[in-house]
């Protein structure tokens, strides 16, 4: 069991460092370090979850070499995430600008997490005031008894509990 996770450990610190294939990268060190810092802020639109830089699917692939050659025109970075974003949109940013189109997925969390605590709140208090009626002494009003029924069914309460 234990070889079984040490294997499955280094297979899955191997697929991410060999993402950028020897074939992509750049031979001027400045331009290729620029291509890995932007490829770091890119989200792979068939992954979700990893930047371009890490992810193997091809269509990272694809948009790696993408941002190459637009670095190889004389892009500024800025220009190559503006490109990509009006080809993609900004799901394609891993930090998406906060803005009105994507307040939903800025403010999102924020709102669930406080619904659900308010909900779990509202929970206990109804049932810590459910607990408290119960253990308090019964004077219960009954629908449909004259008072001194009433008056009876409490000392038969009374009674009861002593």
């Amino acid at each position: 069991m234990k070889n079984l996770l040490v294997a499955l450990a280094v297979l899955m610190a191997c697929s991410q460092a060999f993402a950028v294939e020897p074939s992509e990268i750049l031979d001027d060190p400045v331009l290729e370090s620029r291509a890995r810092e932007i490829s770091k802020e890119l989200r792979c639109v068939v992954c979700q979850n990893q930047s371009i830089d890490d992810s193997n699917a091809d269509l990272a692939r694809d948009m790696r070499v993408l941002v190459r050659d637009r670095l190889l025109a004389g892009d500024s970075n800025q220009q190559v995430l503006d490109y990509m974003v009006s080809r993609y949109g900004d799901f394609v940013l891993l930090t998406p600008p906060f803005k009105a189109s994507t307040y939903a997925l800025w403010l999102g969390p924020g709102v669930i997490g406080a619904l659900g605590i308010f909900a779990l709140v509202s929970f206990y208090r109804s049932k810590s005031k459910l607990a408290a009626a119960s253990d308090a002494p019964s004077q219960t009003v009954v629908a449909g008894l004259s008072e001194d029924e009433q008056k009876r069914y409490d000392k038969l309460l009374e009674n009861d509990q002593v």
